[in-house]
């Protein structure tokens, strides 16, 4: 007998956790969107049932009742399983208005209406899906064991067996698996994972090191902090889960007024056949009976347009922004869309491309060399290594065509800087900590705090090189639109230094900055911020996703963001193209226009229809004429969305 999955072992197998072992591939396969094949199906039997129906009506009966095994078995199924809880809803007076259909003789009015209410909710449901992937993705980043190092031996154990106290080796390359304090060695780390940064951190003797750091530089020994339920991982997980379930709801006001819709028509349905003879002295049975009028005022009363009056403009509207490479995830995002008054976007990744730039070269003090010969030393240096900083310097220099002079000697100090020989003469390269010089002390006196600095050294000359990240290059015209076309305020949320973050709100004109933000941070600050307005956010790594899950609208970048972010997120920007973003505000926008038309034409057409078949005037065919004219009219209005 096999052992059972453990939590982590289960996450480690590759599988998704959404899946049933005990289905096979091929009926996992077929059981994919079953509701939407069921409902497709459905709507080409009717179409055929239709058009036989002039020619050969048995054939006609016969595809019609696949119809209402298709669609209308489910539908009688919840319909009566409602009943048993005592709920009327639009549902109920769908079902039972398409089965009376059948009672009159109108089989086709009653299948369409169940094949469009199929339809609808099945389409919905596909848009909406993937509940836990979030979760899925996360348990993949840190390993499922962990190097433990008791004196001279090294092993290897599971984190679910690992205890607080305990001594592990994190490899040079590998991801940190628990939080813990180093104990011996000096390694860049990237936190990227949980701050969203590019820029490694250094980890020396007696730093906290978080679970999910990647380890660039060299071996570190870590003494265990928290266990793998508590580490910073599974923290995150908790607060998208507790994000996901204080995410603020929309009003589904038509839901509730369809629950006293349903039950008053019924009822009215109900009354009407009984006392229509005592009141207008005509019999109970016949074409001018009440049982007639009654069925025909539930059939113009039955709720078709009502039903695909937001289905279907959603829907459109959803095609139009998948056209622009845009997933909105449920037609609800479109409302929370449109009532967001403020944006907030990650700094890093979004706002920038996330890869450092050389933003200047500036000699500090007298200098016989030039700026671009001592690019060509930095790059000298950088080119053996892995880094941001070193991609910055040796990406300019190769733009420049400058060569590489030859050096000897070199070395890395982890986390400091780089040194070497050229022509016999010490060049070093590093932090402005890592350069001893009583000049570049004094001239840090004067700079800024908190910029990227990286100081090159050579012959008793000092070279400043700064760093900031890269803009975006429709990301200046983006932020223009969005403040006053869209009007919304704009608010960056960033982990970056508050320097780096004023930086890049200046140059766009951001109004609201907060910085040095940690996941909790940020979860915390959107949860602040939506008390006051509803809130849209914008971000593309792990460290974003409790934040995107607890805005009102959550949007990350499908390309470049993290696989997390993705699925915490209620819109994907497919193509990473922000400049869609008005678009979207504005398509959202319209969406409501569309969607408030369609509930007035479908309650005009319901009370045109059932008052003048109560009192006879119309027969039960200009009845269902009506209806389905108000129902196609809703359609055609719901198609102008599709138009960019």
């Amino acid at each position: 007998m096999k052992t059972p999955y453990l939590f982590d072992e289960f996450f480690a197998s590759e599988h998704e956790e959404s899946i049933s072992p005990f289905l096979t591939p091929t009926s996992r396969k077929w059981s994919r969107n079953l509701t939407l094949k069921s409902a497709a199906s459905a709507a080409l039997f009717l179409a055929l049932s239709f058009s036989l129906s002039f020619t050969h009506p048995s054939l006609s009966y016969l595809f019609l009742s696949f119809v209402y095994f298709l669609s209308g078995v489910p539908a009688l199924i919840a319909s009566l399983h409602d009943l048993q809880k005592l709920q009327l809803n639009i549902d109920v007076l769908m079902t039972l208005a398409a089965f009376i259909a059948v009672a009159i003789g109108s089989g086709l009015e009653g299948a369409l209406l169940l094949v469009l209410f199929e339809l609808s909710h099945s389409l919905e449901d596909t848009v909406s899906r993937k509940a836990h992937s979030a979760l899925h993705n996360l348990n993949h980043i840190a390993p499922k064991f962990a190097h433990i190092q008791d004196g001279d031996l090294t092993y290897e154990k599971a984190l679910r067996d690992i205890t607080i106290g305990e001594t592990i080796l994190v490899k040079q390359g590998e991801i940190a698996p628990l939080d813990g304090q180093v104990l011996s060695g000096t390694s860049s780390v990237n936190l990227v994972h949980l701050t969203g940064e590019t820029l490694p951190d250094l980890m020396e003797p007696g730093d906290t090191i978080p679970a999910g750091a990647r380890n660039l530089d060299s071996a570190l020994l870590i003494r265990v902090l928290r266990t793998s339920s508590d580490s910073t991982l599974s923290r995150i997980v908790q607060l998208i889960t507790a994000a996901q379930e204080a995410k603020p709801r929309l009003q589904r006001w038509l839901d509730r007024f369809g629950k006293t819709y349903a039950a008053t028509i019924i009822i009215l349905t109900l009354l009407f056949a009984l006392t229509l003879p005592l009141l207008l002295s005509i019999p109970y049975d016949g074409f001018e009976g009440s049982i007639y009028r009654a069925l025909a005022f539930l059939i113009a009363a039955s709720p078709c347009a009502l039903i695909i009056a937001t289905p279907t403009a959603y829907l459109s509207a959803i095609s139009a922004c998948a056209r622009k490479g845009i997933l909105l995830k449920g037609g609800i995002t479109l409302d929370a869309l449109a009532s967001c008054r403020a944006i907030a976007f990650d700094k890093t990744g979004t706002l920038t491309t996330g890869d450092l730039l050389c933003q200047s070269i500036e000699p500090i003090g007298p200098s016989t060399l030039t700026t671009d010969q001592a690019l060509s030393l930095a790059a000298a240096l950088e080119r053996h290594v892995v880094h941001p900083i070193a991609s910055a310097i040796t990406k300019l220099a190769a733009s420049k065509n400058l060569p590489l002079p030859p050096i000897q000697q070199f070395h890395s100090t982890p986390g400091h800087g780089l040194t070497a020989l050229y022509n016999n003469i010490p060049i070093s390269l590093g932090r402005p900590e890592f350069i001893t010089s009583p000049l570049l002390t004094s001239w840090l006196q004067h700079q800024p705090h908190n910029q990227l600095l990286a100081i090159l050294s050579y012959n008793n000359q000092l070279f400043a090189f700064r760093f900031t990240d890269q803009l975006r290059a429709q990301t200046p015209a983006l932020i223009h639109t969005l403040q006053t076309k869209n009007k919304l305020h704009t608010i960056m949320l960033t982990g970056d230094r508050a320097a780096n973050a004023h930086h890049i709100a200046s140059l766009l004109n951001i109004q609201t900055i907060y910085s040095d933000l940690r996941p909790e941070d940020k979860l915390n600050k959107v949860a602040a911020l939506s008390t006051q307005t509803h809130l849209a956010m914008v971000g593309d790594g792990i460290n974003d996703a409790p934040a995107l899950a607890r805005a009102t609208v959550g949007i990350s970048m499908g390309r470049i963001g993290s696989a997390t972010a993705v699925d915490a997120s209620d819109v994907v920007l497919l193509n990473d193209e922000l400049h869609h973003l008005s678009w979207l505000f504005t398509k959202a926008t319209h969406t409501q226009t569309i969607v408030k038309q369609n509930l007035a034409l479908a309650l005009t057409v319901i009370c045109l229809a059932t008052t003048p078949a109560l009192l006879g005037l119309i027969p039960l065919w200009i009845a269902v004429l009506l209806h389905e004219g108000g129902t196609v009219l809703v359609g055609l209005n719901s198609l102008r969305l599709l138009r960019n």
